[in-house]
């Protein structure tokens, strides 16, 4: 079965998670990534824990199925492989500061003359444009400057960061996004482009409802906890062993709910539409919570379910993994090890495609420049 992105080389200088995740979601699609580090210590994420074996288990999730080749770019004889790399590749990824590629003579300016075909795609924190396109960033930096921190956490309580680093991921994703486009726009033309993604744009990108509520009330929003600012019912609730979740997102589910529960307030008009029960949103989680902290979390889950009410547990990492659903889609993978044993647990493709193949292992995170003979006979061989 071929890939959509079969015979695509990709020339990834990135490092860390925002770049990798981009990269790594282009090798699952297909595509030959070969991964330049710096030569001695590689990737910094080489050195992140958790280890086994004395290797690390965040590397190689991020990085599995990549070639590896260490170039020092201010070396005359790297430099020349490298610029064979490059007449090589279709897409090129760097996650630099702007302004350093240019200095090693790299910048778009520069490819694009030499090579018209290469895609470049760059992501920094604040990108290669406005008066801090210099600044560097971190995921903490953007989710804080980006407005996801003042919308994320309790009520009245310190702004909290998003568990997962969506600073860096988000901007992997419009990377691979724009890579993408780039690909078949140079179907269509036959040209090149630069893809300029900064991490603090993708943060504003994902606001959705934060940005509309502020435009129209004046008002920026602030935590809500679990609960949805602009559903209601739509956040968790007390059962009698814990917390799960109910959403509600329409009048008709939650016509459904009050029946499921027997609670008579349907056509109460403090809850008969979604903007009265927004209002009445306290109120309403109590005359909830009332009925059910009367049984255990699973038999409500189990009830709304059966009534055709979006419901769900609350699952750690641990169980999320062991999810019936999750392993039905093929979500749990192994990263085998040289030796071809499962070595590393990572997330599988989200992006099922009927003529992609879904394989339940992934092949081996590289060593550092643990391909260089086989790139350079590659290189030879033309």
């Amino acid at each position: 079965m071929s890939s959509p992105l079969d015979g695509v080389v990709i020339l990834d200088l990135t490092h860390v998670l925002a770049g990798p995740y981009a990269s790594m979601t282009l090798a699952d699609l297909g595509a030959r990534v070969i991964k330049v580090e710096r030569p001695g210590t590689g990737d910094d994420t080489r050195a992140f824990p958790p280890f086994k074996d004395g290797e690390s288990a965040y590397f190689a999730t991020i990085n599995h199925g990549k070639e590896s080749i260490a170039l020092n770019l201010k070396n005359i004889d790297d430099r020349s492989v490298f610029e064979a790399l490059l007449a090589r590749s279709d897409v090129v990824l760097e996650n630099f500061r702007p302004g350093v590629m240019e200095r090693l003579g790299y910048g778009w300016e520069d490819l694009r003359v030499k090579h018209p075909r290469l895609i470049y795609g760059a992501v920094s924190g604040f990108g290669h444009t406005g008066p801090e396109a210099a600044r560097p960033a971190y995921d903490m930096v953007v989710q804080a400057r980006g407005g996801v921190m003042s919308i994320t956490g309790e009520r009245d309580r310190e702004p909290v960061r998003v568990g997962a680093s969506i600073g860096d991921i988000a901007a992997g994703m419009f990377l691979a996004q724009g890579v993408l486009a780039a690909l078949l726009h140079r179907q269509q033309t036959g040209h090149g482009q630069k893809i300029d993604i900064a991490m603090l744009d993708c943060q504003l990108a994902m606001l959705e409802h934060a940005i509309a509520l502020t435009t129209v009330s004046g008002e920026p929003p602030r935590p809500s906890g679990a609960r949805h600012p602009s559903i209601t019912p739509f956040e968790t609730f007390h059962a009698a062993d814990g917390l799960f979740v109910i959403a509600a997102g329409n009048d008709v589910l939650f016509a459904r709910l009050c029946a499921a529960l027997q609670l008579p307030i349907a056509e109460d008009p403090r809850f008969k539409t979604n903007p009265a029960r927004c209002e009445n949103a306290r109120l309403l989680k109590r005359l909830i919570e009332a009925v059910t902290l009367e049984e255990g979390k699973q038999h409500w889950i189990d009830l709304l379910t059966e009534a055709g009410i979006p419901t769900g547990p609350i699952q750690n990492v641990a169980e999320v993994l062991q999810d019936p659903q999750i392993r039905a889609r093929n979500m749990v993978v192994d990263v085998l090890d040289p030796a071809g044993r499962p070595a590393y647990v990572a997330a599988g493709n989200p992006i099922k495609m009927s003529a992609l193949a879904d394989p339940d292992t992934r092949a081996p995170a590289p060593s550092l420049d643990g391909d260089r003979a086989e790139i350079l006979a590659w290189l030879n061989s033309t």
